[in-house]
């Protein structure tokens, strides 16, 4: 029998975007394996070195805010200083996202998404945790 990992994520068909399906037991590592799905399907290399740290801070009205602009944040970094991010440590207080982030220079992308859009976007409780489905513009 296959077990499914407490959290992931998965590229879904998605008619002319982008979709990617995430899962994890908590908030936090939700963030985080959205971070890092979304590289995935961009196809992000990290550099060694340098390696480099932000700080973000957002505020949102919920989860779903959050989440799509945090995940838009790194989208603007990736952009405006070629920077992506391997490593996150992640803390969520009412409609606040404190978010230490660690990674390098990107080395290789194979095609950029956009935006991160609110289409259809719920963060749902399942029996194994919390789970959404992301949309992205590319």
């Amino acid at each position: 029998m296959n077990e499914i990992p407490s959290s992931g994520f998965e590229e879904i068909r998605h008619t002319a975007d982008w979709a990617l399906r995430v899962w994890a037991s908590d908030l936090p590592t939700l963030f985080t394996q959205a971070a890092q799905g979304m590289y995935r399907l961009e196809g992000v290399e990290i550099a060694s070195t340098p390696r480099v740290e932000r700080q973000i801070t957002i505020k949102g009205e919920d989860a779903e805010s959050l989440l799509v602009a945090f995940l838009n944040e790194l989208l603007y970094l990736q952009e405006t200083e070629q920077l992506a991010f391997d490593t996150f440590q992640c803390a969520i207080t009412n409609h606040s996202l404190e978010i230490k982030a660690q990674g390098g220079p990107i080395r290789h992308l194979n095609k950029a998404i956009k935006a991160v859009t609110f289409h259809n976007l719920s963060i749902r409780t399942t029996p194994q945790g919390l789970e959404t489905t992301l949309t992205f513009d590319v």
